[in-house]
């Protein structure tokens, strides 16, 4: 593989991630366990060895370019434990996240526990898997692509296609893209294009919070899922949970904002090609009237978010010169707090494709996620779908939940709020 240079937005996020830890952990649970567990290692490390993407690691060749991605070898990057609990399972992959990998040395790292009980849609003992993997590799949709290429899925990997041009062009897009916003705020007063969303007040999601951090999932097949899109549905429910949580520790929840990463539409001009954007939980509706005006919330978001002025930004940004987003990232603060906040939590949602996925012959029954936390956030939520599961998760701190007992009746909240049955 030829050296290729991150995107500015990857090192971006690969600099920042020295600050506050992002590392994503990708969970997998497959019904049954390989009868040879050494071949089924090797099948895997052997479609690692033939991804360009996987077979990797960040490397820096001077301090006034960017890091480039390298050939790498994988034999190194497998591991093995003993847990037989889908909880233990669940708690070993937040550990996980807690111990950030170092990308100039290993960027991933499969962790693989066979022989567990309870994993929810097995038939009996299966076998997890938790893809560890740093976040400057790519954003939700692309490593979930990664992580089908080790289990057997293949097709192309979403890889970024920087404009060219490079830090030469920043100034004639730097002026462009001051163009375009003129263009936006113009079209703002006009009423052809949404207003940017407000801000929420600090909530005691938002608190810096201490203690350790735990993790559940709630798991729903498709047909048991409330009708209407799947993210819809997910945030209604944890508007629900989370007002409820709130006024349990004597506090108004209204208004209620989540920050929801959207994915960009377009040539991806980086690994990482999504933005943030808040949404309206509005817990204070009655749940039909709220689903509504969650979809519509998001729809207004999205067209914000597809002006053409944000792309504008996003290819000046695409020309930064590498020391001076350096320097950038250099002078963030991460103790630093704010007043408000565009959310008060986080409800990441990725599809991760069809139920076609194999370990050592075992199929792929569910996938779950742990949703990163930050000094601002103290409790994140995942959805993610594999086949006709999907699985909500649950991440927080123990200060900002009340302990195992808060987060296990928050949780019981919540799948309530989902709708009946599941595991």
């Amino acid at each position: 593989m030829t050296a290729r240079p991150l995107a500015p937005a990857d090192a971006q996020t690969l600099w920042l991630a020295e600050k506050i830890p992002s590392d994503q952990v990708l969970i997998y649970g497959f019904d049954g366990v390989p009868g040879d567990l050494p071949d089924a290692l090797a099948a895997v490390a052997r479609r690692a060895r033939g991804c360009d993407d996987l077979a990797a690691r960040v490397e820096n060749l001077s301090r006034g370019r960017y890091p480039v991605w390298v050939d790498s070898g994988v034999d190194d990057r497998f591991v093995v434990h003993e847990q037989d609990q889908w909880a233990g399972c669940l708690a070993a992959a937040v550990a996980l996240g807690g111990k950030p990998l170092d990308p100039y040395v290993a960027p991933w790292r499969l962790h693989v526990f066979p022989g567990v009980d309870g994993i929810p849609g097995s038939t009996g003992p299966g076998t997890v898997a938790a893809f560890h993997v740093v976040h400057a590799l790519g954003d939700g949709t692309r490593l979930a692509a990664l992580a089908a290429t080790l289990f057997g899925r293949p097709g192309p990997i979403p890889r970024a296609r920087p404009p060219r041009g490079g830090p030469a062009a920043l100034p004639w897009r730097g002026v462009r893209a001051a163009l375009a916003h003129r263009e936006m705020v113009r079209d703002e007063r006009a009423g052809l294009v949404p207003p940017p969303a407000g801000q929420y007040p600090l909530r005691r999601t938002n608190e810096w919070s201490a203690g350790e951090t735990l993790l559940r999932t709630v798991v729903r097949r498709r047909d048991e899922w409330r009708a209407g899109p799947v993210t819809v549905t997910a945030l209604a429910a944890v508007s629900e949970a989370l007002g409820w949580l709130l006024r349990d520790f004597g506090e108004d929840p209204v208004p209620l904002g989540a920050e929801v990463p959207m994915a960009h539409r377009g040539a991806r001009l980086a690994d990482n090609h999504y933005g943030n954007v808040a949404v309206d939980l509005r817990p204070d509706v009655p749940l039909e009237s709220r689903v509504a005006r969650i979809a519509a919330d998001l729809a207004t978001r999205r067209r914000r978010a597809e002006h053409p002025a944000n792309r504008a930004g996003d290819v000046a940004f695409a020309a930064m010169p590498a020391p001076l987003l350096r320097w950038g990232v250099g002078k963030f603060d991460p103790a630093a707090r704010s007043s408000s906040v565009t959310g008060n939590t986080v409800v990441t949602s990725v599809n991760r494709g069809a139920a076609d996925l194999a370990f050592g012959g075992a199929p792929v029954v569910v996938t779950s996620d742990v949703p990163a936390l930050s000094p601002m956030m103290g409790l994140v939520h995942g959805v993610h779908g594999i086949g006709d599961a999907i699985a909500v998760s649950v991440h927080a701190r123990e200060s900002t939940i009340g302990g195992e007992a808060g987060l296990d009746r928050y949780v019981e909240r919540l799948a309530a709020a989902l709708g009946p049955s599941g595991a």
